[in-house]
């Protein structure tokens, strides 16, 4: 294949590629920058990537920094190179997992902790109310939403931990 066929060639698995990535909740320009790295195998700087991608280096600069905190690309030193250097982690089920359920656990947590509060109102508003029976249904099923909430929880923890 020649020069353009290959970078044709290129293009499309990263754009197939990146579609995957972008069910992780990443960035159309995140999942394509990820993509990219991950297929060039080699660490690059912002201006190759920002060169490479026909994208401005703040939005690489962006792009990059969401995926270090995903923990999806690493800051990489090489001798005799004086700017930052990024490739992708190629442990791409592991990566992907380890992020997805951080996200899961965080977002979990945040609504279980609303719903305790919601809960604790609900309770004080029963206590004036001994006798209210949607009040009553209501606690109840908030409890249940609290526990289904524990468990996901929990869940993702336990996927967290293997």
């Amino acid at each position: 294949m020649n020069q353009q066929q290959n970078e044709m060639v290129l293009n499309k698995i990263i754009s197939e590629f990146a579609k995957t990535i972008e069910m992780f909740d990443l960035s159309p320009a995140g999942a394509r920058l990820f993509a990219f790295l991950y297929l060039k195998e080699q660490p690059m700087t912002l201006d190759e990537m920002s060169e490479a991608l026909g994208k401005s280096k703040t939005s690489m600069s962006t792009s990059v920094r969401n995926l270090l905190d995903l923990n999806l690309v690493t800051r990489v030193w090489r001798k005799g190179v004086r700017k930052d250097l990024y490739q992708a982690n190629t442990h791409l089920f592991k990566s992907f997992m380890n992020a997805s359920i951080a996200k899961w656990i965080d977002a979990t947590s945040h609504q279980r902790e609303s719903l305790e509060e919601m809960f604790d109102k609900v309770q004080l508003q029963r206590a004036d109310e001994k006798h209210n029976k949607e009040l009553v249904t209501l606690e109840n099923r908030l409890k249940q939403i609290i526990e289904f909430h524990q468990q996901i929880e929990k869940a993702f923890q336990n996927m967290k931990n293997d």
